[in-house]
């Protein structure tokens, strides 16, 4: 089975990559989670504390979008950590690619050993 997998990549303001992380990790991914969003993983580049990634999962294009926009209109969302969020964000890119089950299960090993360290 194939899963879609979307990529965000944020440029942020200059000095706010420790803020927006706090934001990410204690307010915006469990509001994902609680909306049953599957976030494979978010942090820091390795090459500048003020870019940022997330990495979410779909069961299918038509489903991200559908969740995305629940998402995006809710009050959680809309009275939540949106404003913090988007006033961190200088720019940002997203991509979406298709990938295999075994390259999502790959994945999903990679990022168990990077967070475990």
């Amino acid at each position: 089975m194939e899963r879609i997998i979307e990529i965000l990549q944020y440029t942020l303001r200059k000095g706010t990559g420790v803020t927006f992380h706090n934001i990410m990790r204690e307010i915006s991914i469990p509001l994902h989670q609680r909306h049953g969003i599957e976030v494979i993983s978010f942090g820091h580049s390795m090459h500048n504390p003020d870019c940022y990634y997330l990495i979410r999962a779909f069961d299918s294009h038509e489903n991200m979008v559908v969740v995305l926009d629940a998402f995006y209109a809710s009050t959680d969302w809309r009275s939540g950590p949106r404003e913090d969020i988007i006033s961190c964000i200088e720019s940002s890119q997203k991509t979406v690619v298709s990938m295999p089950s075994g390259s999502m299960e790959e994945l999903d090993r990679y990022v168990a050993m990077v967070n475990a360290q």
